[in-house]
């Protein structure tokens, strides 16, 4: 790192630094300068974001299946066989082309819905403050910063108040380095000697802070160590269960195609065709194998990702689709999740001084020169006079230390004009009530009744005391301000307003309709909280709810079982709330919704994470899921998306393992009776073909009622075991064909099997939508109906064109034989729908058991 541009400007001083940046500190960069400086250094980003159509196209060839095909492609054309070589390209170039085009739809679509997940920077432009993207940063830019930001580039400190970064991403250190604004004695060489630098990628954690932006883009110190990024990849359980699922698949294949080869070596013996058997097994494994999977996957995510973006959701992680629909507990905070978060200030106690409690309340807000952000701010400012608002403006902020969750308050320390300095501190009622010297026990008991009167009306609370400050000495640090917080004069209690959402009640109803457990996780009082999920039907009595305290005074045994039973946690700390959502996740699949850098570890620890676009930038960094809008409708209606998803997918690999199992063990075993091949290699490949088309469209297939009502998870058991269950019906009736037609010609035999083979996939298709009868599902969407439809003519009429028959060596069927096969595939139907029904209401109750009882948690009946 010695070369490492932001180093050089340790030793400089603040000034030396500005000047050798050209930039003011007292007004910034102008519009046109920081254009000028676009064009000269580049968009602050370490790697380009444009999708490489190339890449993707080339990703498509990283497959066994894909590697199998071009082995038998080049076996047979190195054997003349070239009109095989040739047909077996297509197929693999007709597979790669699906790939290619769905994933590059997926990635553009990925790449279209990153754009609203984007982080804002406060910067210092034209003498004001500007909030920009991170990439429009510029070397020279005054950038301001606060408690849970993401530094955007390196910058030099010129002001810190209290300042500490986590630093990990870069040098592992776990603990919050201290920083600076003054100049070293001289220049370091290590990043964490560096105390007055912040880098790009690391988190203030704590305090207030403005720098110059030194490097950017690629010349950063996280430019620098490419192998560090800014996150980990998750792999869902969904991931984890596809992973097992295909070695699986493919070590079973393999087996039994070793198997199959050998035996037909040993029955023919000198009749054995080795060179036709070999591209025969190649032909036969690629059939029974879901090479189509991927792309069903990819699209089935692609699409609940642009179903979700039409709500506001936005999935930073396409799997993590699924793992949202299989939530059974979601935790939330109450503010702005149920409430409007629009406050109103609606009562203030006592009244007879209530426009002094205004006036001080209002003193320390976040700066009286800004625009109210906050929504305590933003009421408390509306509720002054215009005379009022004027007088906050002779006032004189000398220091303030911002709320932190922990200490459940901020201080400002102010001066008057005739000189006299106060120190304000405003929180929460408890904690400022037990910091103030002037109250009575006759007074505590009349302010403690006011208070839980307010609550049972569901209003938030804000107390407000003042401290006269005589200390001239004073160096405005943190540590000595927060030792003047003792003995303070209580002023008052502020109480506001926050409606409920009119969606909160729906949202409420549709979750419990879902089988999701809500919890509200809130650091408002026992009493707000439990009154407003109560107007909510959360739950039945307003008293339903226990604080974090009371939590954690419990053992650990009576905490797991407080967790379950409660569903309204109030006056939760930050590590409460992590230990609360960590004891739910060892029995439940947990999604937890925050947005403050002290969400971050619970966030991290939940199945799925979800914050809102406003969160703090370690929040986003760790979630799977950002909400444009703050609403638990939309967050249940997600829900209910990841689990049409998910039943989709596995819709797909029971239907095709069904029939790909019945198809590959039937031909497989036939082969070893008869002295020709049941199925030429070309005519396997393109069954596969014209039954992948209409199996992809069910990625977008409606889905009924009962899957959504609970949570699901991938079960790799249950799959399986319909599979062999349906897979054995399936080859029973393959062999129906064989009887029927293997003593007439092998060419009849090959036409009708491959007929039938196709036909019956289809039709099974419809079966697997439903666990009940098939007229009783949903109707099927217009794009199944239409390729399933074209697969159907395709197969009937192909034997009987020129191409099928000096190709494929089709033969036409005769009409009678037309007949036999649809009168077989209309069998096989019937009898696939009775072994699924009884299925469905016998053997999964009877065999899986307590397995698949809806009382027990998914985390306890997993495979």
């Amino acid at each position: 790192m010695q070369n490492l541009i932001s180093l050089q400007y340790t030793a400089k001083s603040v000034g030396e630094t500005a000047k050798e940046l050209k930039v003011s500190i007292n007004k910034g960069l102008s519009t046109k300068e920081v254009q000028r400086r676009l064009e000269k250094y580049g968009k602050n980003e370490i790697s380009e974001q444009d999708i490489r159509w190339w890449v993707i196209f080339l990703r498509q060839f990283k497959s066994a299946f894909i590697y199998l095909l071009l082995g038998a492609s080049i076996l047979a054309f190195l054997l003349g066989e070239i009109i095989d070589a040739g047909m077996i390209l297509l197929f693999l170039l007709i597979g790669v082309v699906l790939g290619f085009y769905q994933e590059y739809r997926s990635e553009r679509t990925l790449q279209l819905l990153q754009q609203y997940v984007t982080s804002y920077v406060k910067v210092f432009r034209n003498d004001e403050i500007d909030t920009v993207r991170p990439q429009e940063i510029v070397p020279g830019d005054i950038i301001v910063l606060e408690t849970g930001d993401k530094i955007p580039a390196d910058i030099r400190f010129i002001e810190t108040d209290n300042v500490t970064v986590d630093e990990t991403v870069l040098t592992g250190e776990s603990v919050p380095i201290k920083k600076t604004s003054e100049a070293l004695p001289q220049g370091v060489k290590e990043l964490f000697q560096a105390s007055n630098l912040g880098f790009s990628g690391t988190i203030l954690v704590n305090g207030k802070a403005k720098g110059i932006v030194v490097a950017i883009g690629k010349q950063t110190a996280l430019g620098k160590i490419a192998r560090l990024t800014a996150g980990t990849k998750r792999i869902s359980s969904f991931e984890k269960g596809i992973n097992r699922f295909s070695k699986f698949i493919l070590r079973l294949v393999v087996v039994t195609l070793i198997l199959v080869f050998l035996a037909n070596i040993v029955i023919k013996g000198e009749n054995a065709d080795i060179v036709h058997l070999v591209i025969f097994s190649i032909a036969l494994a690629v059939s029974v194998i879901p090479e189509v999977l991927p792309v069903v996957i990819t699209f089935s995510f692609a699409r609940g990702a642009r179903q979700l973006a039409k709500q506001k959701v936005i999935v930073k992680r396409l799997s993590a689709i699924q793992d949202l629909g299989a939530i059974e507990i979601l935790a939330a905070d109450k503010t702005g999740t149920l409430t409007e978060n629009i406050l109103k200030v609606a009562e203030i106690y006592p009244q007879t001084t209530s426009r002094e409690v205004l006036l001080y309340a209002n003193l320390a807000t976040t700066s009286p020169q800004k625009k109210k952000l906050e929504p305590f701010d933003l009421a408390l400012w509306n509720k002054l006079t215009k005379t009022e608002q004027s007088e906050i403006f002779e006032y004189k902020r000398l220091f303030d230390i911002p709320f932190d969750p922990t200490r459940r308050r901020n201080s400002v320390l102010i001066a008057a004009k005739n000189g006299r300095k106060e120190l304000i501190v405003r929180g929460a009622p408890e904690v400022i009530l037990d910091i103030c010297k002037n109250i009575s026990n006759e007074e505590r008991q009349k302010i403690d009744k006011w208070i839980i009167q307010q609550g049972i009306q569901g209003r938030r609370l804000l107390a407000v005391g003042k401290k006269n400050v005589n200390n001239s000495s004073l160096n405005y640090s943190f540590d000595q301000i927060q030792a003047l917080e003792t003995k303070i004069d209580f002023l008052g209690i502020i109480a506001f307003v926050d409606p409920i959402k009119s969606t909160a009640f729906t949202a409420v109803k549709r979750a419990r309709m879902l089988g999701v457990k809500i919890k509200i996780i809130t650091g408002d009082s026992k009493e707000v909280a439990g009154a407003v999920a109560h107007q909510i039907g959360l739950i039945s009595s307003p008293d339903q709810v226990i604080t974090g305290q009371e939590l954690e005074t419990l053992s650990i045994s009576k905490q797991r079982e407080a967790v379950d039973a409660y569903s309204v946690f109030a006056r939760v700390s930050p590590e409460q709330k992590y230990n609360i959502v960590q004891l739910l996740q060892e029995k439940h699949e947990v999604g937890f919704l925050g947005e403050g850098i002290n969400d971050a570890p619970a966030l991290k620890i939940a199945g799925v994470s979800l914050v809102v676009q406003s969160a703090a930038d370690i929040a986003r960094e760790a979630a799977d899921i950002v909400l444009l809008r703050r609403d638990l409708k939309v967050i249940v209606d997600g829900i209910k998306e990841g689990r049409k998803t998910f039943a989709n997918i596995t819709k797909y690999i029971k239907a095709t393992l069904s029939s790909n199992f019945g198809n590959f063990y039937a031909i497989a075993i036939a082969s070893l009776f008869i002295p020709f091949l049941p199925m030429l290699p070309l005519q396997i490949l393109l069954v596969n073909l014209l039954s992948d088309f209409p199996m992809m469209a069910i990625a977008a297939d409606t889905v009924e009622q009962e899957e959504l009502t609970s949570p699901k998870r991938y079960n790799v058991k249950d799959i399986i075991f319909i599979a062999i269950i349906l897979g054995i019906v399936s080859t029973v009736f393959d062999f129906v064909f064989f009887g029927f037609f293997y003593r007439i010609s092998p060419e009849v035999l090959q036409t009708n099997w491959f007929i039938g083979s196709i036909l019956t996939e289809i039709v099974f298709l419809f079966s697997i939508r439903t666990k009940s009868v098939f007229f009783r599902s949903q109707k099927p969407p217009s794009l199944i109906l239409w390729l399933t439809g074209g697969a159907f003519i395709t197969t009937i009429i192909l034997p009987y064109t020129a191409i099928g028959q000096k190709i494929f060596y089709f033969t036409p069927p005769t009409i009678t034989h037309l007949f036999i096969i649809l009168g077989i595939v209309l069998a096989y139907f019937i009898v696939s729908e009775i072994v699924k029904l009884f299925y469905y209401k016998g053997i999964t109750h009877t065999i899986i058991g307590k397995a698949v009882d809806p009382n027990i948690s998914s985390k306890n009946r997993q495979a």
